[in-house]
C-alpha cells in the first residue's frame, strides 16, 4: 500500500512535499562508498571532502590545514550560501582532504537522498511523512534489529561498510531488520569498538533525514533502490 501512495503521488520524496523550498541541495558522488561532495568548498578552496555525518567537528587533514591556514572555516555551499565550520585538525589517511561534520548543519537538518545523489541542508527539520523516526543523544543514531536482538547503531556515513558490531574481529552473515524494512541476510562485521555503527552500504536502501536540532533521524525506504 505504501508503494501505491508513493506512485500516485508521483513518487514523491517525503520531505519534498511539504511547503516552499527551504534547502540547499549539494550534488554528491560515491567514492569507495563514501560521500564526496565536488562542488563544495572550504574557505574559497576546491578539494576533497566527504560528509561524515556522525562527527561533531568536521576534520581537516594536517596537509591540508597546513596548506590552508585560517583562523575561521567557512564551507560554501553554492554561490550565495555557506556555513562556519569549528574543525579540528586530525590524520585523515589519504581518505580526503577534510571530513565535514555535523558543525556544519548549524542545529538543522540535512537529508542524503542516494538515489539522486544530493545532500540537502535543510532549515526546517524532518518532514515524517512516511518515514520512521528515531530519538538520540549525543552521535546519531537509530535502533537495529540484528539476528532477533535489537541494538543501538551509530548512522555513520564515514563507515563505507553494511553494519560493524563491537566486539571481537572478522566477518559473518547476520539477519537485519532496519526500520521495518527486513533486508535478509546481510555481511556483517566486527570490531574493537564500543558501539554499533551502521554505514553507507545499509544507508544507502533509505532516503535519511538527521535533525542534529531536535535530535531525531527519519528513514524512508526508498523504493527506486532494489
Amino acid at each position: 500500500m505504501l508503494l501505491i501512495s508513493v506512485f500516485m503521488t508521483g513518487c514523491s520524496l517525503p520531505w519534498r512535499s511539504a511547503g516552499p523550498a527551504t534547502e540547499v541541495n549539494l550534488s554528491f558522488t560515491l567514492e569507495n562508498n563514501l560521500l564526496f561532495l565536488p562542488t563544495a568548498q572550504i574557505n574559497g578552496r576546491a578539494g576533497r571532502y566527504f560528509f561524515g555525518s556522525a562527527a561533531a567537528h568536521s576534520v581537516l587533514d594536517p596537509k591540508f590545514a597546513q596548506t590552508s591556514p585560517a583562523r575561521a572555516y567557512r564551507l560554501q555551499l553554492n554561490e550565495r550560501d555557506s556555513v562556519g565550520l569549528s574543525p579540528v585538525v586530525l590524520p585523515l589517511a589519504g581518505l580526503g582532504d577534510a571530513m565535514i561534520g555535523a558543525d556544519a548543519c548549524s542545529g538543522h537538518a540535512v537529508t542524503i537522498d542516494y538515489r539522486s545523489g544530493l545532500l540537502s541542508f535543510q532549515k526546517e527539520g524532518i518532514h515524517p511523512a512516511y518515514m520512521s523516526l528515531f530519538e538520540f543523544e549525543g552521535e546519531p543514531a537509530i535502533l537495529v534489529e540484528v539476528d532477533g536482538r535489537t541494538v543501538s547503531a551509530v548512522v555513520d556515513t564515514a563507515v563505507p561498510d553494511t553494519l560493524v558490531l563491537p566486539g571481537g574481529e572478522g566477518r559473518r552473515s547476520a539477519h537485519v531488520v532496519i526500520a521495518g524494512s527486513d533486508l535478509g541476510k546481510v555481511d556483517v562485521a566486527h570490531a574493537n569498538i564500543p558501539r554499533a555503527r551502521v554505514g553507507n552500504r545499509l544507508l544507502s536502501k533509505f532516503l535519511v533525514t538527521i535533525d542534529y536540532g531536535r535530535q531525531q533521524i527519519g528513514l524512508w525506504r526508498d523504493p527506486r533502490i532494489p
